[in-house]
Formats: structure tokens, sequence, C-alpha cells
């Protein structure tokens, strides 16, 4: 099985992006790894370039969620984008559809629950999120189940935390080593 796995570049004032980071360390002949732009007019193009180039039999992406302290897969990707901060291009769209006459929401078709226990398993701190948010993340998890919408290739969208090196710039908020977050993205593609 070939999987496309995507991260994000830093955004803001970042240094890092654990996600972009957690791409850049798994080397495995079955991952396409690639990382994206933290854009709401790019990553979403990019992803479906890559999608159209690799032909990928499931896609999961990246993105980092300050504030958690586990991996989290999210069920749910909601068509609006309301930014509170401006993205890498200073967009900032505010009560936007993703895809104007798009459905409300899509589900991720990939297999959260078994996602979550296999990391576990694997000693990785996991959780199921309900919703992607609504800034470049969950933009990006609604292009992609639209784009992949009566598709037989499994597809959906993962937070992750805050990298250790990360522990200056968000005092006080959790992170989690970087091996240990490529060790959860290992048990959690072996459930595809």
């Amino acid at each position: 099985m070939r999987v496309l796995l995507t991260g994000f570049e830093p955004f803001g004032n970042s240094k890092l992006n654990p996600s972009g980071e957690i791409v850049k360390a798994i080397n495995a002949d079955t991952i396409i790894g690639a990382t994206l732009p933290v854009t709401f007019g790019g990553s979403a193009q990019a992803l479906i370039e890559l999608i159209k180039l690799h032909k990928p039999d499931a896609v999961l992406c990246l993105g980092q969620a300050e504030g958690r302290h586990a991996m989290t897969p999210e069920r749910v990707a909601v068509n609006i984008d309301d930014a509170r901060i401006p993205d890498n291009a200073g967009d900032m769209p505010t009560d936007q559809h993703v895809v104007a006459g798009g459905p409300d929401a899509y589900f991720s078709t990939l297999p959260v629950k078994e996602m979550v226990n296999a990391m576990k398993t694997a000693g990785v701190p996991a959780a199921a999120s309900l919703s992607a948010g609504t800034f470049v993340c969950n933009h990006l998890f609604y292009s992609l189940q639209h784009h992949l919408q009566g598709s037989t290739v499994p597809s959906g969208f993962m937070h992750v935390p805050l990298m250790d090196q990360q522990r200056v710039e968000f005092a006080g908020l959790p992170t989690m080593p970087l091996a240990q977050m490529v060790a959860g993205v290992m048990a959690a593609i072996k459930t595809f």
C-alpha cells in the first residue's frame, strides 16, 4: 500500500512545524512524504496535485495543534474557513465556505478508532478528536475529502502535539518527542 503523508511548513513566527518534521523523519518505500504551505489558497491545490501525480492507496495529512498532549486523528471536516490569525500568505477568511455548494461536513474515511488503539498500543498518547477546527488544517481536510468523495482511497487528517524543541516558543504547553510522534504515525498507518 502506498500512502501519501503530508505535513505543513512552519507558520507565523515559528521555526518548526512538527507535522512537517514528522514527514521529513519518515523514510519508508511505501510512504510518499510532502510538506504543504500553510495557506488557504495553496495547501489544497498542492495536495490534489500530489494525489493526481502519485495515485496513492491512502492519504493521511498531519497538522500542528498547540495545547494537545496526544496524537489526535480527526473525525469531521467542516465546510467553513474562519481564521483567528492570518495564514502564511496573510489571508484571514471569515465565515467562508471551503467549497461553495459543498456538503456541510465530511467524515474521515480512515479507521479513526483503530488508529487511536494502535498508537496507544505502541506507547504513544492518542485520542480521537471531533473537528479539525476552521483554520488551514480543516480547509485541507475538507478539500481532501471533497476531492476523494466516492473514491475507494481512504483519507483523513491527524493533529499532532508540539515538539520538545518548541518548549521555549510555546512555554507551558504540552510537547512530545519527534521520535514518539513518528512511531505514532507509523502505527496509525498500519491500520489502513
